[in-house]
């Protein structure tokens, strides 16, 4: 448990994503079985212990030292983990302190009324840090920077493979993830887990602006909608169905209409929204939907989602990857014919004749619906990761930028009581390592039910206090919409951004995969005057 514990710190100082990539193999090279694969499970979110809530923890805190005390102390620190691993104090008979493989196995066996009585013998078993890292672990919420993607990325570093073939196998495995190391560390094969629906790593776009356009062929490329919703992969084989986020993140749960709609079998890409009849619903809707785990009957009758195709990436028992846009397009259009499918159809492609023609429909249609286009070679095979050249997206105005939640402040007024004013940044590379830059604050744009979710966010993530400024992990993205950019030396990051807001909440986003400064120095405006305008 020491040693994971110290991984945990390490990690929450540690902001560079390299950094923390070479801890986390470190760790894993280094950790004995079961233990890594347990702190891997840990670290992808697959760990879950029924019986060791929060509200339990809550009452050992009060219980220790009185519900004010606690309450007081609670606010002040902000983390419910931290605040309950200060409070506490380490035994010495207590015994030896337990390894990380016995407390998943042990919770794992454990009844509801024994499970406190184990905590608190670990408890005072453990040092501060070995008190926090148990109740990070117990929480589900580590909060150390550390997505699910950088996780597995690092397992695929220490048996030099790449991500992709971990994750094509990471659905059909579980904790403690053994047959993974074999492969990974001792020569093994590569586990066969022949499980159905299993995610397959996405194709994404490159953002591109109008001038950029003028150097394609238009005759290479293929037009499509750029929906408002959030990117899915539905996959089913073998009886299994599954939703994914472009993450990887298994959604089904929370999307059981559509999951009960899947009568086929394959692996589709497509853009997950609510649609009521033939209108797609505002994002707004969406984010009804979404981090639920159940979901009532009438929220999927006032929000009925719905599955935009765009690709097929396995159908009949075929991979169609390797094989061009045209050639997938055309199987897809095939299938989609044969006959309605509730809940699923198809993305229309957008004739048009050259770029003139086609920013002439961008700028003409004005949908909620719609950010703006995609563009898609014709030719291209379907390739994990974001390759440069083959796939576009081209957004529509206003000027947006994906940035990190670095700081929050409280407001005033009515808001005095609110964590509402926020400093976001952008990455930058500086000798190598990637950081965050601060790139504007924004205190308006989103509603008073957002406006609480961010506060509580931003209370439960607090890493540092400057006065009235708290920081936070850097892990939240925010979509940032702004009317204008200039040069600024008065900013770090040598940008200021004209009445900046914040236009969504990015829940679904990597902060690994946020904007970078040279994506925001492209928005400046050209010598002529014009703006070049942003598509995220």
């Amino acid at each position: 448990m020491q040693a994971f514990a110290q991984l945990l710190d390490s990690l929450s100082f540690e902001s560079a994503r390299n950094a923390k990539l070479r801890l986390i193999e470190t760790y894993l090279r280094a950790a004995p079985d079961p233990d890594r694969g347990w702190a891997l499970a840990a670290l992808t979110g697959g760990l879950d212990f029924p019986a060791a809530k929060p509200a339990l923890l809550r009452g050992f805190g009060q219980d220790k030292i009185g519900p004010e005390l606690f309450a007081l102390s609670y606010d002040y620190v902000g983390d419910l983990a931290e605040t309950l691993a200060l409070i506490w104090e380490t035994d010495p008979a207590a015994g030896p302190p337990p390894g990380l493989g016995e407390v998943v196995e042990t919770l794992q066996r454990a009844t509801k009324t024994q499970t406190p009585a184990i905590l608190k013998r670990w408890l005072d078993a453990l040092d501060s840090t070995g008190r926090w890292a148990l109740l990070k672990l117990l929480t589900g919420a580590l909060r150390v920077g550390v997505s699910a993607r950088l996780a597995k990325q690092a397992a695929a570093n220490i048996g030099s493979q790449p991500v992709d073939a971990v994750e094509e196998i990471w659905h059909g495995l579980s904790p403690p993830y053994r047959p993974l190391f074999d492969w990974l560390l001792q020569g093994a094969p590569r586990p066969q887990t022949n499980a159905g629906g299993a995610f397959l790593p996405p194709m994404l776009a490159n953002p591109i602006d109008r001038t950029e356009l003028d150097a394609l062929d238009p005759a290479h490329f293929r037009a499509e909608w750029k929906w408002d919703g959030i990117r899915v992969q539905v996959a089913a084989a073998g009886g299994v169905k599954r939703l994914y986020s472009r993450a990887g993140e298994d959604i089904s749960a929370a999307f059981p209409d559509i999951v009960d709609a899947i009568e086929f079998e394959g692996v589709f890409d497509g853009e997950l929204l609510v649609r009521r009849e033939e209108a797609v619903a505002p994002f707004n809707d969406l984010q009804q939907r979404l981090n639920r785990k159940r979901v009532t009957p009438r929220i999927m009758e006032d929000y009925p989602a719905h599955v935009r195709l765009y690709d097929v990436l396995q159908f009949d028992g075929q991979d169609l990857r390797p094989c061009g846009f045209d050639e997938r397009r055309a199987k897809l259009e095939a299938w989609v014919a044969q006959k309605p499918r509730p809940r699923f159809d198809l993305s229309p492609l957008v004739p048009f004749r050259d770029w003139i023609h086609l920013a002439e429909l961008r700028e003409a249609m004005k949908s909620d619906g719609i950010e703006g286009l995609m563009l898609k070679r014709g030719d291209s095979s379907y390739l994990a990761g974001r390759p440069r050249g083959p796939w576009f997206k081209w957004k529509r105005d206003p000027m947006l930028a994906d940035c990190v939640l670095m700081y929050a402040q409280r407001g005033h007024g009515k808001r005095s009581s609110f964590y509402s004013d926020f400093s976001f940044g952008c990455w930058r590379e500086v000798d190598g390592r990637r950081e965050l830059a601060p790139v504007g604050k924004a205190y308006f744009g989103f509603t008073d039910e957002e406006l609480r979710w961010l506060d509580k966010w931003v209370r439960d993530h607090t890493t540092n206090r400057f006065g009235p400024v708290r920081e936070v992990t850097q892990q939240l993205v925010l979509e940032v919409a702004f009317d204008g950019i200039a040069r600024s030396g008065r900013h770090k990051s040598g940008l200021a951004l004209r009445f900046p807001r914040i236009h969504r909440i990015r829940r679904d986003k990597p902060a690994a995969e946020a904007d970078t400064i040279d994506n925001l120095l492209r928005l400046l405006p050209s010598r002529d005057g014009d703006t070049i305008i942003k598509e995220t």
